[in-house]
Protein backbone atom coordinates (compact mmCIF):
# COMPACT_ATOMS: atom_id res chain seq x y z
CA UNK A 1 0.00 0.00 0.00
CA UNK A 2 1.28 3.44 -0.86
CA UNK A 3 2.17 5.82 1.89
CA UNK A 4 -0.67 8.33 2.19
CA UNK A 5 1.80 11.15 2.66
CA UNK A 6 3.04 10.72 -0.90
CA UNK A 7 1.15 12.98 -3.31
CA UNK A 8 -0.79 11.17 -5.98
CA UNK A 9 -1.38 13.33 -9.05
CA UNK A 10 -3.51 12.69 -12.08
CA UNK A 11 -2.86 14.30 -15.43
CA UNK A 12 -6.47 13.76 -16.50
CA UNK A 13 -9.66 13.66 -14.44
CA UNK A 14 -10.84 10.13 -13.76
CA UNK A 15 -13.81 8.90 -15.73
CA UNK A 16 -16.92 10.71 -14.49
CA UNK A 17 -20.53 9.64 -14.29
CA UNK A 18 -21.95 12.59 -16.23
CA UNK A 19 -25.46 12.30 -14.82
CA UNK A 20 -24.00 13.23 -11.42
CA UNK A 21 -22.50 16.43 -12.84
CA UNK A 22 -25.80 17.33 -14.49
CA UNK A 23 -27.75 16.49 -11.32
CA UNK A 24 -25.38 18.64 -9.27
CA UNK A 25 -25.94 21.51 -11.68
CA UNK A 26 -29.69 20.98 -11.44
CA UNK A 27 -29.47 21.12 -7.64
CA UNK A 28 -27.59 24.41 -7.78
CA UNK A 29 -30.29 25.87 -10.03
CA UNK A 30 -32.75 25.44 -7.18
CA UNK A 31 -30.21 26.78 -4.70
CA UNK A 32 -29.68 30.09 -6.50
CA UNK A 33 -33.39 30.58 -7.17
CA UNK A 34 -34.25 30.06 -3.51
CA UNK A 35 -31.40 32.23 -2.32
CA UNK A 36 -32.53 35.01 -4.66
CA UNK A 37 -36.03 34.86 -3.15
CA UNK A 38 -34.42 35.02 0.30
CA UNK A 39 -32.11 37.90 -0.67
CA UNK A 40 -29.26 35.51 0.16
CA UNK A 41 -30.16 36.04 3.81
CA UNK A 42 -28.93 39.64 3.56
CA UNK A 43 -31.36 42.23 4.92
CA UNK A 44 -29.25 45.33 5.44
CA UNK A 45 -31.43 47.81 3.58
CA UNK A 46 -34.73 49.13 4.90
CA UNK A 47 -37.28 48.78 2.11
CA UNK A 48 -40.56 50.66 2.04
CA UNK A 49 -43.67 48.67 1.22
CA UNK A 50 -43.79 49.74 -2.40
CA UNK A 51 -46.47 48.51 -4.78
CA UNK A 52 -45.39 45.24 -6.36
CA UNK A 53 -45.02 45.36 -10.14
CA UNK A 54 -46.31 41.80 -10.54
CA UNK A 55 -48.41 41.07 -7.43
CA UNK A 56 -50.21 37.98 -8.71
CA UNK A 57 -47.12 36.49 -10.29
CA UNK A 58 -45.18 37.19 -7.10
CA UNK A 59 -47.64 34.99 -5.20
CA UNK A 60 -47.11 32.17 -7.69
CA UNK A 61 -43.33 32.48 -7.47
CA UNK A 62 -43.43 32.54 -3.67
CA UNK A 63 -45.60 29.41 -3.70
CA UNK A 64 -43.15 27.69 -6.05
CA UNK A 65 -40.27 28.68 -3.80
CA UNK A 66 -41.94 27.45 -0.62
CA UNK A 67 -43.52 24.25 -1.97
CA UNK A 68 -41.23 23.08 -4.77
CA UNK A 69 -37.75 24.49 -4.16
CA UNK A 70 -36.96 25.37 -0.54
CA UNK A 71 -35.08 22.61 1.26
CA UNK A 72 -35.46 20.25 -1.69
CA UNK A 73 -32.72 21.09 -4.19
CA UNK A 74 -30.18 21.64 -1.43
CA UNK A 75 -30.98 18.12 -0.20
CA UNK A 76 -29.86 16.75 -3.56
CA UNK A 77 -26.66 18.77 -3.29
CA UNK A 78 -25.98 17.32 0.18
CA UNK A 79 -26.69 13.77 -0.96
CA UNK A 80 -24.24 14.14 -3.84
CA UNK A 81 -21.54 15.29 -1.43
CA UNK A 82 -21.82 12.03 0.50
CA UNK A 83 -21.75 10.12 -2.77
CA UNK A 84 -18.63 12.01 -3.89
CA UNK A 85 -16.95 11.07 -0.62
CA UNK A 86 -17.47 7.40 -1.41
CA UNK A 87 -16.26 7.79 -5.00
CA UNK A 88 -13.02 9.42 -3.83
CA UNK A 89 -12.39 6.80 -1.16
CA UNK A 90 -13.27 3.93 -3.50
CA UNK A 91 -11.08 5.10 -6.38
CA UNK A 92 -8.15 5.60 -4.04
CA UNK A 93 -8.66 2.12 -2.56
CA UNK A 94 -8.54 0.59 -6.04
CA UNK A 95 -5.12 2.20 -6.46
CA UNK A 96 -4.00 0.79 -3.12
CA UNK A 97 -4.14 4.19 -1.43
CA UNK A 98 -5.66 4.91 1.98
CA UNK A 99 -7.27 8.28 1.27
CA UNK A 100 -8.60 9.02 4.76
CA UNK A 101 -5.79 11.28 5.99
CA UNK A 102 -5.71 13.19 2.74
CA UNK A 103 -9.50 13.54 2.80
CA UNK A 104 -9.27 15.07 6.28
CA UNK A 105 -6.80 17.61 4.93
CA UNK A 106 -9.10 18.13 1.94
CA UNK A 107 -11.98 18.98 4.31
CA UNK A 108 -9.84 21.51 6.18
CA UNK A 109 -9.17 23.26 2.88
CA UNK A 110 -12.89 23.17 2.09
CA UNK A 111 -13.58 24.64 5.53
CA UNK A 112 -11.25 27.52 4.70
CA UNK A 113 -13.12 28.11 1.43
CA UNK A 114 -16.39 28.09 3.36
CA UNK A 115 -15.05 30.54 5.93
CA UNK A 116 -14.19 32.95 3.12
CA UNK A 117 -17.66 32.43 1.64
CA UNK A 118 -19.26 33.19 5.01
CA UNK A 119 -17.63 36.61 4.85
CA UNK A 120 -19.90 37.46 1.93
CA UNK A 121 -23.13 35.87 3.13
CA UNK A 122 -23.86 33.94 6.29
CA UNK A 123 -26.18 31.27 4.88
CA UNK A 124 -23.41 29.58 2.87
CA UNK A 125 -23.26 25.86 3.55
CA UNK A 126 -19.76 24.81 2.45
CA UNK A 127 -18.22 25.33 5.89
CA UNK A 128 -20.89 23.04 7.40
CA UNK A 129 -20.29 20.46 4.67
CA UNK A 130 -16.60 20.42 5.55
CA UNK A 131 -17.43 19.54 9.16
CA UNK A 132 -19.82 16.78 8.07
CA UNK A 133 -17.19 15.50 5.66
CA UNK A 134 -14.85 15.00 8.59
CA UNK A 135 -17.57 13.13 10.47
CA UNK A 136 -17.96 10.71 7.57
CA UNK A 137 -14.43 9.39 8.12
CA UNK A 138 -15.16 7.39 11.32
CA UNK A 139 -18.42 6.13 9.80
CA UNK A 140 -16.80 4.82 6.63
CA UNK A 141 -15.92 1.45 8.13
CA UNK A 142 -19.48 0.76 9.33
CA UNK A 143 -21.70 -1.71 7.52
CA UNK A 144 -24.56 -0.39 5.41
CA UNK A 145 -27.23 -1.40 7.91
CA UNK A 146 -25.43 0.54 10.64
CA UNK A 147 -25.17 3.60 8.40
CA UNK A 148 -28.86 3.38 7.53
CA UNK A 149 -29.71 3.14 11.22
CA UNK A 150 -27.71 6.28 11.99
CA UNK A 151 -29.36 8.11 9.07
CA UNK A 152 -32.82 6.99 10.21
CA UNK A 153 -32.21 8.19 13.78
CA UNK A 154 -31.17 11.57 12.42
CA UNK A 155 -34.14 11.84 10.05
CA UNK A 156 -36.73 11.00 12.71
CA UNK A 157 -35.38 13.84 14.83
CA UNK A 158 -33.61 11.95 17.62
CA UNK A 159 -31.14 14.81 18.38
CA UNK A 160 -34.08 17.25 18.41
CA UNK A 161 -36.04 15.08 20.82
CA UNK A 162 -33.05 14.89 23.18
CA UNK A 163 -32.44 18.65 23.02
CA UNK A 164 -36.11 19.51 23.57
CA UNK A 165 -36.31 17.11 26.52
CA UNK A 166 -33.33 18.82 28.15
CA UNK A 167 -34.80 22.24 27.35
CA UNK A 168 -38.20 21.42 28.87
CA UNK A 169 -36.59 19.87 31.94
CA UNK A 170 -34.40 22.92 32.53
CA UNK A 171 -37.38 25.17 31.96
CA UNK A 172 -39.34 23.49 34.73
CA UNK A 173 -36.45 23.91 37.16
CA UNK A 174 -35.94 27.56 36.24
CA UNK A 175 -39.65 28.31 36.53
CA UNK A 176 -39.78 26.75 39.98
CA UNK A 177 -36.76 28.69 41.20
CA UNK A 178 -37.26 31.99 39.35
CA UNK A 179 -40.77 32.80 38.19
CA UNK A 180 -40.77 34.65 34.89
CA UNK A 181 -40.82 38.42 35.22
CA UNK A 182 -42.31 40.49 32.47
CA UNK A 183 -40.46 43.52 31.29
CA UNK A 184 -40.27 45.82 28.33
CA UNK A 185 -37.78 44.77 25.65
CA UNK A 186 -34.65 46.85 25.39
CA UNK A 187 -34.28 49.07 22.38
CA UNK A 188 -31.65 47.75 20.00
CA UNK A 189 -29.03 50.01 18.52
CA UNK A 190 -28.59 50.18 14.78
CA UNK A 191 -25.69 47.81 14.01
CA UNK A 192 -22.57 49.29 12.35
CA UNK A 193 -22.97 47.32 9.11
CA UNK A 194 -26.28 49.13 8.53
CA UNK A 195 -25.38 52.48 10.08
CA UNK A 196 -22.07 52.63 8.21
CA UNK A 197 -22.31 50.21 5.28
CA UNK A 198 -19.02 48.70 4.17
CA UNK A 199 -17.75 45.30 3.19
CA UNK A 200 -15.59 45.11 6.32
CA UNK A 201 -18.54 45.92 8.60
CA UNK A 202 -20.63 43.26 6.84
CA UNK A 203 -17.88 40.70 7.36
CA UNK A 204 -17.67 41.60 11.04
CA UNK A 205 -21.45 41.29 11.35
CA UNK A 206 -21.49 37.92 9.60
CA UNK A 207 -19.05 36.52 12.14
CA UNK A 208 -20.00 38.43 15.29
CA UNK A 209 -23.78 38.13 14.94
CA UNK A 210 -24.79 35.68 12.21
CA UNK A 211 -22.39 32.81 12.89
CA UNK A 212 -24.09 31.84 16.14
CA UNK A 213 -27.46 31.85 14.39
CA UNK A 214 -26.05 29.64 11.65
CA UNK A 215 -24.83 27.06 14.16
CA UNK A 216 -28.16 27.19 15.97
CA UNK A 217 -30.07 26.62 12.72
CA UNK A 218 -27.90 23.64 11.85
CA UNK A 219 -27.34 22.02 15.24
CA UNK A 220 -30.00 23.47 17.52
CA UNK A 221 -33.52 22.13 17.97
CA UNK A 222 -34.51 23.14 14.44
CA UNK A 223 -31.80 20.72 13.37
CA UNK A 224 -31.38 21.36 9.67
CA UNK A 225 -27.84 20.03 9.92
CA UNK A 226 -28.97 16.62 11.13
CA UNK A 227 -31.02 16.13 7.96
CA UNK A 228 -28.04 17.23 5.89
CA UNK A 229 -25.71 14.76 7.60
CA UNK A 230 -28.27 11.97 7.15
CA UNK A 231 -28.23 12.73 3.42
CA UNK A 232 -24.42 12.59 3.42
CA UNK A 233 -24.67 9.10 4.93
CA UNK A 234 -27.32 8.02 2.43
CA UNK A 235 -25.09 9.26 -0.39
CA UNK A 236 -22.29 7.08 0.98
CA UNK A 237 -24.57 4.02 1.10
CA UNK A 238 -25.90 4.60 -2.42
CA UNK A 239 -22.31 4.83 -3.63
CA UNK A 240 -21.45 1.53 -1.98
CA UNK A 241 -24.26 -0.35 -3.72
CA UNK A 242 -23.02 1.02 -7.08
CA UNK A 243 -26.44 2.44 -7.87
CA UNK A 244 -25.24 5.02 -10.38
CA UNK A 245 -23.05 2.56 -12.26
CA UNK A 246 -26.19 0.93 -13.66
CA UNK A 247 -28.56 3.88 -13.52
CA UNK A 248 -28.57 4.20 -17.31
CA UNK A 249 -29.80 0.63 -17.86
CA UNK A 250 -32.17 0.01 -14.95
CA UNK A 251 -35.00 2.18 -16.26
CA UNK A 252 -37.83 0.19 -14.67
CA UNK A 253 -36.11 0.37 -11.31
CA UNK A 254 -35.66 4.11 -11.75
CA UNK A 255 -39.34 4.60 -12.54
CA UNK A 256 -40.40 2.45 -9.59
CA UNK A 257 -38.21 4.47 -7.25
CA UNK A 258 -39.53 7.77 -8.62
CA UNK A 259 -43.14 6.69 -8.07
CA UNK A 260 -42.34 5.29 -4.62
CA UNK A 261 -40.64 8.47 -3.45
CA UNK A 262 -43.42 10.65 -4.88
CA UNK A 263 -46.11 8.57 -3.15
CA UNK A 264 -44.14 8.63 0.11
CA UNK A 265 -43.83 12.42 -0.07
CA UNK A 266 -47.54 12.81 -0.78
CA UNK A 267 -48.46 10.42 2.05
CA UNK A 268 -46.25 12.13 4.64
CA UNK A 269 -47.53 15.53 3.55
CA UNK A 270 -51.11 14.28 3.90
CA UNK A 271 -50.46 13.03 7.43
CA UNK A 272 -48.84 16.35 8.31
CA UNK A 273 -51.90 18.22 7.02
CA UNK A 274 -54.12 16.30 9.46
CA UNK A 275 -52.17 17.55 12.47
CA UNK A 276 -52.64 20.90 14.21
CA UNK A 277 -50.73 23.77 12.61
CA UNK A 278 -47.69 24.76 14.66
CA UNK A 279 -44.92 27.28 14.03
CA UNK A 280 -41.91 24.98 13.87
CA UNK A 281 -39.50 27.86 13.23
CA UNK A 282 -39.95 28.80 16.89
CA UNK A 283 -37.65 25.84 17.56
CA UNK A 284 -34.78 28.10 16.50
CA UNK A 285 -35.44 30.49 19.38
CA UNK A 286 -37.61 28.69 21.94
CA UNK A 287 -36.57 31.01 24.76
CA UNK A 288 -38.70 30.30 27.82
CA UNK A 289 -41.36 28.49 25.82
CA UNK A 290 -42.20 24.85 26.46
CA UNK A 291 -41.65 22.64 23.41
CA UNK A 292 -44.74 20.43 22.88
CA UNK A 293 -44.33 16.93 21.48
CA UNK A 294 -46.66 17.81 18.60
CA UNK A 295 -44.19 20.41 17.36
CA UNK A 296 -41.47 17.76 17.20
CA UNK A 297 -43.75 15.39 15.30
CA UNK A 298 -44.72 18.05 12.76
CA UNK A 299 -41.10 19.10 12.23
CA UNK A 300 -40.00 15.50 11.72
CA UNK A 301 -42.79 14.87 9.22
CA UNK A 302 -41.79 18.04 7.41
CA UNK A 303 -38.19 16.87 7.20
CA UNK A 304 -39.22 13.45 5.89
CA UNK A 305 -41.52 15.05 3.33
CA UNK A 306 -38.64 17.19 2.04
CA UNK A 307 -36.32 14.19 1.81
CA UNK A 308 -38.85 12.07 -0.09
CA UNK A 309 -39.68 15.02 -2.36
CA UNK A 310 -35.98 15.58 -3.04
CA UNK A 311 -35.52 11.89 -3.84
CA UNK A 312 -38.46 11.98 -6.27
CA UNK A 313 -37.08 15.16 -7.83
CA UNK A 314 -33.65 13.59 -8.25
CA UNK A 315 -35.03 10.36 -9.70
CA UNK A 316 -37.26 12.32 -12.06
CA UNK A 317 -34.22 14.18 -13.32
CA UNK A 318 -32.28 10.92 -13.74
CA UNK A 319 -35.13 9.35 -15.72
CA UNK A 320 -35.31 12.34 -18.07
CA UNK A 321 -31.52 12.47 -18.38
CA UNK A 322 -31.50 8.86 -19.56
CA UNK A 323 -34.21 9.58 -22.13
CA UNK A 324 -32.74 10.41 -25.53
CA UNK A 325 -35.20 13.24 -26.23
CA UNK A 326 -34.19 15.07 -23.01
CA UNK A 327 -30.58 14.06 -22.36
CA UNK A 328 -28.98 16.50 -24.81
CA UNK A 329 -30.81 19.40 -23.17
CA UNK A 330 -30.16 18.39 -19.58
CA UNK A 331 -26.52 17.65 -20.33
CA UNK A 332 -25.90 21.39 -20.67
CA UNK A 333 -25.94 21.36 -16.85
CA UNK A 334 -22.93 19.02 -16.69
CA UNK A 335 -20.22 21.71 -17.01
CA UNK A 336 -21.99 23.69 -14.31
CA UNK A 337 -21.96 20.65 -12.04
CA UNK A 338 -18.30 19.92 -12.72
CA UNK A 339 -17.54 23.42 -11.45
CA UNK A 340 -20.06 23.18 -8.60
CA UNK A 341 -17.79 24.61 -5.90
CA UNK A 342 -16.73 27.57 -8.04
CA UNK A 343 -20.29 28.25 -9.17
CA UNK A 344 -21.74 27.93 -5.67
CA UNK A 345 -19.24 30.38 -4.22
CA UNK A 346 -19.73 32.67 -7.21
CA UNK A 347 -23.46 32.67 -6.46
CA UNK A 348 -22.69 33.87 -2.94
CA UNK A 349 -20.40 36.68 -4.08
CA UNK A 350 -22.98 37.84 -6.62
CA UNK A 351 -25.71 37.68 -3.97
CA UNK A 352 -23.64 39.79 -1.57
CA UNK A 353 -23.08 42.40 -4.28
CA UNK A 354 -26.78 42.48 -5.17
CA UNK A 355 -28.26 42.73 -1.67
CA UNK A 356 -25.62 44.22 0.66
CA UNK A 357 -25.92 47.84 1.72
CA UNK A 358 -22.29 48.43 0.71
CA UNK A 359 -23.10 47.52 -2.90
CA UNK A 360 -26.47 47.45 -4.71
CA UNK A 361 -28.77 46.51 -1.84
CA UNK A 362 -30.67 49.77 -2.15
CA UNK A 363 -31.71 48.66 -5.65
CA UNK A 364 -32.29 44.91 -5.57
CA UNK A 365 -33.67 44.62 -2.03
CA UNK A 366 -36.83 46.33 -3.26
CA UNK A 367 -37.38 43.91 -6.15
CA UNK A 368 -40.31 41.54 -6.02
CA UNK A 369 -40.22 37.75 -6.14
CA UNK A 370 -40.88 37.56 -9.88
CA UNK A 371 -38.04 39.92 -10.77
CA UNK A 372 -35.59 38.18 -8.45
CA UNK A 373 -36.59 34.77 -9.80
CA UNK A 374 -35.98 35.86 -13.39
CA UNK A 375 -32.68 37.48 -12.41
CA UNK A 376 -31.66 34.22 -10.72
CA UNK A 377 -32.33 32.31 -13.93
CA UNK A 378 -30.30 34.83 -15.94
CA UNK A 379 -27.35 34.53 -13.54
CA UNK A 380 -27.58 30.74 -13.70
CA UNK A 381 -27.60 30.72 -17.52
CA UNK A 382 -24.59 33.05 -17.61
CA UNK A 383 -22.78 30.72 -15.23
CA UNK A 384 -23.56 27.78 -17.51
CA UNK A 385 -22.04 29.63 -20.46
CA UNK A 386 -18.96 30.61 -18.46
CA UNK A 387 -18.55 27.02 -17.25
CA UNK A 388 -18.77 25.62 -20.77
CA UNK A 389 -16.22 28.11 -22.08
CA UNK A 390 -13.85 27.58 -19.14
CA UNK A 391 -13.89 23.79 -19.40
CA UNK A 392 -13.08 23.96 -23.11
CA UNK A 393 -9.62 25.19 -22.14
CA UNK A 394 -9.13 23.93 -18.59
CA UNK A 395 -9.51 20.61 -16.77
CA UNK A 396 -11.07 22.01 -13.61
CA UNK A 397 -12.90 25.06 -12.35
CA UNK A 398 -10.73 27.67 -10.56
CA UNK A 399 -11.70 26.67 -7.02
CA UNK A 400 -11.75 22.98 -7.91
CA UNK A 401 -8.18 23.30 -9.16
CA UNK A 402 -7.03 25.17 -6.05
CA UNK A 403 -8.80 22.64 -3.85
CA UNK A 404 -7.22 19.74 -5.71
CA UNK A 405 -3.76 21.32 -5.66
CA UNK A 406 -4.08 22.03 -1.95
CA UNK A 407 -5.21 18.46 -1.33
CA UNK A 408 -2.04 17.00 -2.86
CA UNK A 409 0.21 19.91 -1.81
CA UNK A 410 1.36 20.21 -5.39
CA UNK A 411 0.14 22.31 -8.29
CA UNK A 412 -2.03 20.11 -10.47
CA UNK A 413 -2.28 20.34 -14.27
CA UNK A 414 -4.92 22.91 -15.22
CA UNK A 415 -4.77 23.59 -18.96
CA UNK A 416 -6.08 21.05 -21.41
CA UNK A 417 -3.54 19.73 -23.86
CA UNK A 418 -4.00 21.10 -27.35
Amino acid sequence: MKNVSQPTTLTQPLKRITVLDALRGFALLGVILMHMLQNFGIFEVSVDQAQSRFPEMDKVIQWIGSNLIMGRFINIFAFLFGLSFFIQMDRAAKKGVDFRKRFIWRMFILLLIGVVGHSFYSIEIISIYAVFGLLLIPLYSLRNWSLLLVAALLLIGTPRAIQSSIHNSNLKEQTAENPTESGSPEAREIPPHIQNPSFINSVKHNYAERFEGKLNYQFGMYGRGYVTFALFILGLVVGRIRFFETVGERKRRNLFMFVSFAVASFFVNWIESLLPAVEVRSLMRPGDEYIPAMMLVVKTLGDLNLVFFSAALGMGFIILYNTSSFSKYLDVLSPYGRMALTNYEMQGVIGAILFSAWAFGCVFSSWGATELFVLGIIIFVLQILLSRIWLKYFLYGPLEWLWRSGTYLKWQPLKRKA
